[in-house]
């Protein structure tokens, strides 16, 4: 399995429930998938998305899935079934490796970082934050990319309030600004 989960659930997870929070192990947050989105938009030509699949296959080790319009909606100047975005869901080891690797690599290359808005929260325990370009990820060939990317990444936990899921991902090790 991988390090992070590892520490998660030797070191993390007990801590966790050594407080009088939790009376059960079952009830400790945990994270449980990581979601990777961008919207391309409807005027765009296959390659943007092919391109886009490729980088989302090279960042998380897995396919991405391009996702398209449920309705029509005529003021957008969108048809149904249209290739609108492009998704992908990580869990288990990829998970946790992709997470390894956006906190310990890609976010310290960001310039002029301070750490993620703590403030991202849903209110269902799930935290979104937005990247606006791919290259700060290593496993990005920048001379292959024609088009600056920006995504969407989503942890979705276990947790069902915002503070345990703010504590959980600042375990993990996750940046949050001050």
């Amino acid at each position: 399995m991988s390090v992070l989960y590892e520490q998660y659930k030797n070191e993390i997870r007990p801590e966790l429930l050594g407080g009088e929070k939790y009376t059960n192990l079952h009830e400790v947050p945990k994270l449980e998938k990581i979601v990777l989105s961008t919207g391309i938009g409807t005027d765009q030509n296959r390659d943007v998305f092919d391109e886009c699949v490729k980088l989302y296959a090279d960042i998380t080790g897995q396919k991405a899935m391009i996702t398209k319009s449920k309705k029509a909606v005529a003021s957008f100047k969108l048809r149904e079934d249209v290739n609108v975005g492009v998704t992908v869901t990580m869990r288990n080891k990829r998970m946790y490796d992709f997470y390894y690797r956006l906190v310990n690599i890609a976010l310290p290359r960001v310039r002029d970082f301070r750490g993620v808005n703590p403030k991202s929260f849903d209110g269902f325990g799930n935290y979104t934050f937005g990247v606006t370009e791919q290259s700060i990820f290593t496993e990005v060939n920048l001379d292959n990319m024609k088009n600056t990317i920006g995504m969407n990444i989503t942890f979705v936990t276990s947790a069902s309030n915002n503070e345990d899921a703010f504590e959980l991902l600042k375990m993990l090790g996750m940046p949050f600004a001050k």
